[in-house]
Order: C-alpha cells, then structure tokens, then sequence
C-alpha cells in the first residue's frame, strides 16, 4: 500500500502547494498527487494555479516523493501532443518520478476554450485518441495520426525519458474502466465502488489502483466538518454533476442544500484515527492500492504532523482486496 497527499490547488496559491509537497517529503508520504484545473470547484476556495508550473517546481525542491496529475485532461483544453511533451519533460526533470494521470475531463475547466462540451460518448471517443496519441509520440520520431475528432501531424518529441512515465487513467464506470484497462498502466478513482476495480481487472487491467480519500483533520469532529463544508462540499454532489457543471457559481448553487452530517458521513472529522481507518478502509477493500489523503481541515501543517505521527503507518498496514 502506498499513501499519497492531495495537493488542493483550488484552494492554496502555487508556493504554498510547493511547501505542502515539501512537507509531505518529510511526513513520510509516497507521493503527491496535483489536480489540474483552469477553475477552482467553488468561489470559496479563491486558487487555481497552472499545475505544470507547480509540479517543476516541486521536482527541483524535492528529491524522493513521486509526482502525479490527478487529473489532466488531454483532448479538449491542452491538445495531447503538448501533454505528451509536458509529461515527458516531467519525467526528466523528476528523474522518473512522475505518473500521468488522466481523464475525460469536466465542463468546469474544459469549456474555457470555448469548443463547447460534447456528450460523454463524444469525449470518451475524444480521450481515447488523444491517449493514442500520447503513446505514439512516446515511441519517438516524427508522427501523425488521423482521428474522428484529433488530429496530429508531423510532430516530435525530442526529450524523452528512458522509460515511459506510467499513466494512471481515471474511471467512474465500465466504460471508463475499459479505457484505463487497454490504454492506460493504471486505473485512478474517486469512489471506493468495487465494481469499478472490478470492471478494470475484466478489462485486462492489472496496475495499480489510485483513489482519493476523504478527511478534513482539526481539533475537533466539527472543527473539521465545518472546513470541509465550507471548500469540499463540491466533493458530495457525484461524477454526473462534477462533469457537467460550468463554473463556480453553479456548484455552490447545487451544493447549497448540503449539511454538515452529510459531510460527517464521508469524510474522516477530527483527529481520531480510528474514523480515519475506518473511511480509508473500504477503498482498500475495493482493491485500491495508492491511497490519496485527501485534507479538507483548516491547517495542513498540523495533519502533516498527524500523518508523520501514527496515520501512515496505520493506513500502510491495510490490506487491498485482490481481484
């Protein structure tokens, strides 16, 4: 099992996420895993920095912790040749600390560039082209291709790391699963569904398992459940809303009717660890095995020092359910 630590970037400026991976270096943590947004999911929150801007900086400061999207989309904002060339200059500059991590994107960041948002199976058409595009480049030399919706040509990527940087792509249902399963080296979730893990693995999926779990560590339950609410309330309106929804201003709308017992519900509150085994415990079940520590709490360093204290060695020793 392996911990990572969420880095909000919807919700702290780019040299506070540089110090909260830095700190999550020496908490002990795996990984860090970096959301790549043009908006933040709600006003509240107030950031959203260029992620690969970030994620150099981190590489240079850092010397152990690996570096992960979470998630990028490759087809509609960025075109998949310029992630291609951004993950592999990534790869390098990290020593082959990076995963790319992938989805089919969200309307929220996705509709800046004003191509309008297609039905869902027009974009996962679109993602599965710009995934083998992506490839392609990655086998170097100059390339073209010709697809329904991308297109590519004569292009190269002249600095290419020894080995391809694992790509993690993210799933909700079968059809996203079978995606991950047959282009990607790994499968990314935000659910502890196991029918998601499940539909991976019958797909011929057989790497690693991501999944971004829910906590909002404070000194108190309702300390922590109140931060969450007031930033991470977006989190509870599902996969079907978060894709759909075009700015901020919607999401608050859609979340207003949101309690604090229903936060309580998801998220690991307060500072027992106990609760926040009990929350990390069914995505292990599930059989995911790189677990996300996802902080919604008011004071990152104190969880970082929660984490370093008991937390991770605690979560380590849960076991994914093999399927």
């Amino acid at each position: 099992m392996q911990i990572g630590y969420k880095l909000a970037t919807e919700q702290y400026g780019p040299q506070e996420l540089i110090r909260q991976a830095i700190a999550a270096e020496a908490a002990g943590f795996d990984f860090v895993e970096m959301s790549d947004h043009y908006h933040p999911w709600l006003n509240e929150q107030g950031h959203s920095a260029f992620t690969w801007s970030v994620l150099g900086a981190i590489a240079a400061k850092t010397e152990r912790i690996g570096l992960v999207t979470g998630v990028t989309c490759p087809s509609m904002r960025y075109h998949p040749a310029i992630v291609a060339q951004a993950a592999a200059t990534m790869a390098l500059v990290s020593e082959g600390r990076f995963v790319l991590g992938v989805g089919s994107g969200e309307r929220l960041n996705e509709h800046v560039t004003g191509r309008g948002w297609p039905a869902v199976s027009e974009r996962h058409t679109m993602f599965r082209e710009a995934l083998e595009i992506i490839r392609l480049l990655w086998q170097g030399g100059y390339r073209s291709y010709e697809g329904t919706y991308l297109r590519l040509e004569d292009a190269r990527v002249f600095d290419l790391p020894p080995e391809q940087p694992m790509i993690a792509v993210a799933a909700s249902g079968a059809a996203s699963s079978r995606i991950a399963a047959e282009l990607g080296d790994a499968l990314f979730a935000t659910e502890e569904k196991p029918e998601i893990v499940r539909h991976y693995r019958e797909a011929g999926g057989t790497g690693p398992g991501y999944a971004e779990v829910p906590m909002a560590f404070a000194g108190s339950e309702s300390e922590g459940a109140q931060s969450a609410l007031t930033y991470f309330r977006w989190a509870l309106s599902g996969w079907k809303v978060m894709s759909e929804l075009p700015n901020p201003v919607n999401f608050e709308a859609a979340t207003a009717q949101v309690r604090e017992e229903d936060i309580r519900e998801r998220f690991a509150c307060g500072n027992d660890p106990a609760r926040y085994l009990e929350v990390a415990k069914p995505f292990a079940d599930a059989g995911f095995d790189r677990l996300v520590l996802m902080n919604a709490g008011p004071d990152p360093r104190a969880f970082f020092d929660f984490c370093d204290a008991d937390l991770i060695r605690r979560l380590r020793e849960l076991t994914p359910a093999k399927s």
